[in-house]
């Protein structure tokens, strides 16, 4: 069943115009995710002057979002270390209450209705399972079919679709805990999709995998959003996800959203780069007759090129494979922290 898709965009990037970047029915659709001024205010208790007293502090985790999700979207939900990412999907989800503002997730208001939203959402913590650590696969998802109710015929209609796309046939019957990382995500990504939800949360669902792994992980995620029009809010630190998976991203640093826009409009705004990393046969002079890259830094027979991030890394691949005897290369994409700083930094 497809979704049609749509997206606001603020254009808050240092006064640049951002294009809307999702679904063809713009405006005509209602949000299946609405965040209106949303903030959670934490009181932590600091050590004071004196050894046993203690004073109280406010921490403000999230400060006035705003955003929209319709349904069909696939956004990435980016920023730094204690920039609010955890705190706002908690509050998505209804783990947590906000302090003030509005939120509702398919009409629901997730604090008080938690129960009836958890039908209706998945969520897969990279750094956690939802799986039972001693049972085998199998076991794990016959729980989770009883926990949702889930109806026996659409339950075997997704348990068969996920196992194909994820190949889990022969980790049905091990126990979670001999799982590699790999192994785990992918049964945690069956887990949290058999009851049929409108939203898929994830956060870091690729941290510590592999290659092959990432790459199965990215294809099934994408086939789920065209097939069946899964909504998907995306929280990771590899842009790679993002690149490959989300044609919205906000980004929000200190509690704010400060980018609702593509990704490539924020390399934009913030002139970010790539960085192309060579191994060469034998040392050379630094490599600067390359159109488009510039070297930044040389050890040995290896050199390291940056280039702009919206620009493709295949013209400087085959322009460098055709002047020097090259051995092996990478690309590494800059760190969302990295991004955020040249764009951002110095903002409130």
């Amino acid at each position: 069943m497809a979704r049609s898709a749509t997206a606001k965009v603020s254009g808050e990037a240092a006064g640049t115009a951002v294009s809307t970047v999702a679904g063809e029915a713009a405006g005509t659709a209602e949000p299946l995710i609405v965040v209106e001024d949303l903030a959670k205010v934490f009181t932590v208790r600091r050590r004071g002057e004196g050894r046993l007293r203690r004073r109280r502090e406010e921490v403000r985790a999230v400060a006035g979002v705003d955003f929209t999700v319709h349904r069909g979207e696939m956004v990435g939900y980016l920023g730094p270390n204690g920039a609010g990412k955890s705190t706002t999907i908690k509050m998505l989800t209804g783990i947590l209450v906000p302090s003030s503002g509005r939120l509702r997730v398919a009409g629901l208001d997730p604090a008080r209705d938690r129960t009836r939203l958890a039908r209706r959402i998945g969520v897969v913590f990279g750094q956690r399972t939802t799986l039972w650590w001693d049972l085998p696969l199998r076991d794990s998802y016959e729980l989770v079919r009883r926990m949702y109710r889930v109806e026996r015929e659409t339950y075997r209609r997704n348990f068969e679709r996920c196992v194909e796309l994820l190949d889990l046939a022969e980790l049905l019957d091990v126990p979670v805990r001999q799982l590699s990382l790999g192994q785990r995500m992918r049964g945690d990504l069956a887990a949290a999709l058999l009851h049929d939800p409108e939203v898929l949360y994830l956060d870091e669902p690729t941290i510590g995998l592999d290659i092959v792994s990432k790459a199965r992980v990215r294809s099934f995620l994408r086939q789920v959003n065209a097939e069946q029009g899964t909504t998907v809010v995306l929280t990771t630190h590899d842009l790679t996800d993002i690149e490959q998976l989300c044609r919205r991203v906000l980004v929000i640093d200190h509690g704010r959203v400060v980018h609702d826009g593509s990704l490539a409009a924020l390399h934009a705004v913030g002139e970010s780069e790539r960085t192309l990393v060579v191994d060469l046969e034998r040392e050379y002079p630094p490599i600067d007759d390359i159109e488009g890259a510039r070297p930044v830094r040389v050890e040995g027979p290896r050199q390291w090129l940056a280039f702009p991030a919206g620009r493709s890394a295949a013209p400087l691949v085959a322009a460098v494979a055709q002047r020097y005897p090259l051995v092996d290369l990478s690309v590494r994409e800059p760190e969302i922290e990295e991004v955020i700083a040249r764009v951002y930094g110095g903002r409130g």
